[in-house]
């Protein structure tokens, strides 16, 4: 659910049913993504075939990849985006894991990818239900992160991951959360607002507003550095990603003036005068403010503070 203020505000757009999955692929076509590489895993399986079919149907103009592995999948986009391509790819649990080693690589070479996560227990014992073990291996690998409550925040946050990882003051590949099944194969109302608004929202910068891969003006990218080296551009990162604040900040408020939903780092709910305030991230929060209502009713005093952006940790906002 959408902020008070949000709701208050004018939506535009048209609305659909949709799963999780399909907000997604919808934030992919609206977003004119140039390069996607996604390999197929329960239960983000549902996004790659979405995606699939919209670009068979020219909906998605883009080039859409065939690989072998979670681990290519995500080398793929960081390949493409340091030609200065829109890029994106998906994935869950053990996919994940398989890209483990190329989050850093991503995050290191400030290339500014989009993906998605559906989140999955991971292995063993084999379990294709939502928990939030994958999302939990990918904390400090360098990634911004967003979780989303809903089907809505699944569309909404792909769209704003463009405008904040391709910001310069940041440069950060971007994971957006939706819990696995509980969003992914859920069907709700999904308001897509006009692709050209969209595209206004986030437009595609010239090509040399950032280092890139050019045979007629040749850079070296990923090169073997020493430690005194390595820390410098270590340094770099973490000043993005204290800058990455404010830009997720100015992405939510330009959308909410835009599209009609305002987003914020952390959500409260009822928490101004409460004696008991639930924390929580994704799909649980509904059901925890739902909880507070019925609570409210017996005279408990309870809130709930939803966590949106998990990182970079927005630990002065939640004090």
């Amino acid at each position: 659910m959408a902020s008070a203020l949000a709701q208050k505000q004018e939506v535009k757009g048209r609305r659909v049913a949709a799963t999780g999955s399909a907000a997604a692929a919808y934030a992919v076509r609206d977003a004119d993504v140039d390069v996607i590489a996604i390999y197929p895993i329960t239960p983000q399986t549902h996004i790659a075939e979405y995606i699939s079919e919209m670009a068979a149907n020219g909906e998605i103009d883009a080039e859409v990849l065939h690989v072998e592995s979670e681990h290519s999948a995500l080398s793929a986009v960081v390949a493409a985006a340091a030609t200065g391509a829109r890029v994106f790819t998906a994935t869950a649990s053990q996919g994940l894991e398989l890209m483990h080693e190329i989050l850093y690589i991503a995050s290191g070479l400030r290339q500014p990818v989009v993906m998605a996560l559906a989140t999955r227990a991971l292995s063993a014992p084999i379990n294709i239900w939502n928990d939030y073990g994958d999302l939990a291996s990918a904390r400090d690998t360098g990634w911004i992160i967003l979780v989303s409550e809903n089907v809505q925040e699944v569309y909404d946050n792909l769209i704003q991951a463009y405008y904040i990882a391709e910001h310069p003051d940041v440069l950060l590949p971007t994971l957006v959360s939706l819990d696995g099944f509980i969003l992914s194969h859920t069907v709700e109302p999904l308001v897509l607002p006009p692709r050209d608004e969209v595209l206004s929202f986030i437009p595609k910068r010239p090509r040399g507003y950032r280092p890139v891969l050019d045979i007629d003006n040749p850079v070296t990218m990923g090169a073997l550095v020493t430690p005194e080296w390595y820390y410098e551009v270590k340094v770099q990162q973490v000043m993005a990603m204290r800058n990455a604040i404010k830009v997720v900040e100015e992405a939510g408020r330009e959308f909410g003036r835009r599209f009609g939903r305002e987003y914020w780092l952390v959500e409260p709910y009822m928490v101004e005068d409460a004696d008991y305030i639930i924390v929580t991230m994704g799909a649980i929060s509904g059901t925890a403010k739902a909880a507070a209502q019925r609570l409210r009713k017996e005279g408990i005093k309870a809130g709930v503070l939803k966590i949106r952006v998990y990182r970079p940790f927005p630990a002065d906002v939640v004090a």
